[in-house]
């Protein structure tokens, strides 16, 4: 897998390449790329994909600085990556994490061509729902963050409602959520980042302002929401799709919020669509 060295340290990613439309997917936290896995299967050849593993809690290297994992760091590590690796006409599509609202609210966004925002956290709900709650309280508690992650080695309290249970509607393969859950229980290194994402919840106020300063892109949005979503409310993708002025929305039937696991085809669909037939043809 190849790597690159940005601020605040150094990210893996997968790039599928070619000449396509460029997509960009962000995953949220306590993931890595592998969760759009199914979903670049489903794209093929015909859209580049780029999938960088983001710091937020299941990252194999630590971050050399720390202090940059918070939700604005985070996006900003996003823009920073666009132009290392000099991706233009992008397509940002992030799932379960909203953080990159901040990167599309406040720039840089000369390389932005579109967004499509999965399910994710929006106006006040951030962090989403009971799990996202759970991570931010063990944030804040000696230990507690460390016992969560270890927990997760059981199938029992993956599937527990209210918990992981209600981020996707079926199971997800279990040498995948391993993955995901062994280098935060395996280094402390990895919990501090973690750590220092999850204190760094923007206030409602902030969350507001945020908010009134995204309404300003004007280029195209794709809003896709799972009908059946337990932490993401229903009423947000409407509101969303409203809130931009090329927005549009799609509901997704039989998902909860990782549509890339419980819908990949029906979301890989939706996605191309947009590229190819939404979005202005890419300057040369």
């Amino acid at each position: 897998m190849p790597t690159i060295t940005l601020t605040a340290g150094t990210i893996d990613y997968t790039d599928t390449g070619g000449d396509g439309p460029v997509l960009v997917l962000l995953h949220g936290v306590n993931m890595d790329a592998s969760l759009w896995r199914r979903v670049v299967a489903e794209l093929g050849p015909t859209v580049r994909c780029v999938c960088p593993t983001l710091p937020l809690g299941s990252h194999r290297r630590p971050m050399a600085r720390p202090e940059l994992v918070t939700h604005r760091g985070v996006a900003a590590l996003v823009g920073e990556l666009l132009d290392a690796l000099d991706l233009r006409e992008v397509t940002l599509v992030a799932n379960d994490w909203g953080g990159v609202q901040f990167l599309v609210a406040d720039g840089p966004t000369d390389r932005i061509a579109a967004l499509a925002l999965v399910a994710c956290e929006a106006f006040d709900n951030f962090p989403p729902g009971r799990p996202g709650k759970a991570v931010a309280m063990s944030a804040r508690l000696p230990g507690a963050l460390w016992l969560s992650m270890h927990l997760q080695r059981f199938g029992w309290f993956r599937r527990a409602p209210g918990a992981w249970g209600w981020m996707s509607k079926y199971p997800i393969p279990d040498e995948v959520m391993d993955a995901w859950f062994r280098p935060a229980q395996q280094d402390r290194a990895i919990r501090r980042d973690l750590r220092t994402f999850a204190l760094s919840t923007p206030s409602k106020v902030e969350l507001r302002a945020l908010t009134r300063r995204m309404a300003s892109f004007d280029r195209p949005v794709l809003v896709v929401w799972a009908r059946e979503d337990r932490l993401m409310p229903r009423s947000h993708g409407p509101r969303l799709a409203a809130l931009f002025r090329q927005g549009r929305l799609v509901e997704i039937d039989d998902s909860y919020t990782l549509i890339p696991e419980d819908q990949p085809r029906r979301l890989a669909a939706e996605l191309a669509r947009f590229v190819t037939t939404e979005l202005p043809r890419p300057r040369r």
